[in-house]
């Protein structure tokens, strides 16, 4: 898949035909991840991505479905000007955009418009629970069992925020991320070093936990839930539609399979609140 350009569409089509697409860009094996590859935690998230929309293309045989690498930051202000003409005024680089690792997958609806119905991330900060098996100390003097927990996470917030600002028309929002490392621990419990040694990680330690960090995401709803489909709450005197992302943390590695579940119940909850505007689509 080397070669193609940001934001490029990748695959693309309905039915059989883009299931077979999926299966010759990527060998086959993300098309098992609800069978034998279901455990397997070496498969990327855009692997198991395509894996969801080969499976799409089964369960919505008429309905046409892309998958594109990134949303343009200038299609994005092309978008919020459409909204407001005060919106979307700002930008200096041309070619920059968001690229969320797992892709963004979009359904074309009755109007001959592409209406994004999944996106996902997978991130991965804290690394403790490998170091303690391995018998490996930290910190500047090699004298600690933990890692201070650093930030890099929270530049997922910029992905969210921008595709909060390309989706302000829409009833949904599909963003989903899977947070994994002992940083996003749910729940404390015990490691065992190699010379026998008990280490304690808790899950609510300052030192470690960054879950507090990125639920700005989520407006501190439950995590490991789907919140695709908007909620409006009022605050005082006025409504607010609130768009939320759906986040799924612990400290072990999410399968495959795991992913895919997630992931495709997102799609079906965008394909359900789009439904009005796919049932026309000719077949």
């Amino acid at each position: 898949m080397g070669g193609r350009m940001a934001g490029e569409v990748e695959l693309k089509g309905k039915g059989q035909a883009l299931r077979m697409s999926v299966q010759q860009q990527l060998g086959g094996g993300p098309l098992s991840i609800f069978g034998a590859a279901a455990q397997k935690h070496d498969l990327s998230i855009r692997e198991v991505t395509a894996g969801v929309l080969a499976e799409l293309a089964v369960e919505f045989p008429n309905l046409e479905f892309r998958q594109r690498t990134s949303v343009g930051k200038s299609e994005i202000n092309a978008k919020l000007r459409g909204f407001d003409e005060r919106l979307g005024k700002t930008l200096f680089v041309e070619r920059a955009s968001i690229q969320p690792d797992g892709g963004i997958t979009e359904v074309l609806d009755r109007h001959g418009q592409w209406r994004i119905v999944l996106v996902g991330e997978s991130k991965h900060q804290g690394n403790d629970v490998e170091k303690i098996l391995a018998g490996i100390m930290q910190g500047k003097n090699k004298d600690q069992d933990f890692m201070a927990a650093g930030n890099a996470i929270e530049r997922m917030h910029k992905n969210v925020l921008e595709l909060r600002n390309y989706m302000l028309d829409e009833k949904h929002f599909p963003y989903v991320v899977f947070l994994q490392g002992s940083n996003f621990a749910i729940e404390s419990f015990n490691v065992v070093r190699p010379d026998g040694r008990v280490v304690h990680v808790a899950h609510n330690s300052g030192l470690l936990n960054r879950i507090d960090r990125v639920t700005a995401s989520n407006l501190s709803r439950d995590i490991n839930l789907n919140y695709c489909e908007n909620i409006t709450i009022k605050a005082g005197h006025i409504d607010h539609m609130c768009q939320i992302a759906s986040l799924y943390c612990k400290h072990e590695p999410w399968s495959a399979g795991e992913m895919a579940v997630v992931m495709l119940e997102v799609a079906k909850t965008s394909l359900a609140v789009l439904d009005g505007d796919l049932k026309s689509v000719e077949r």
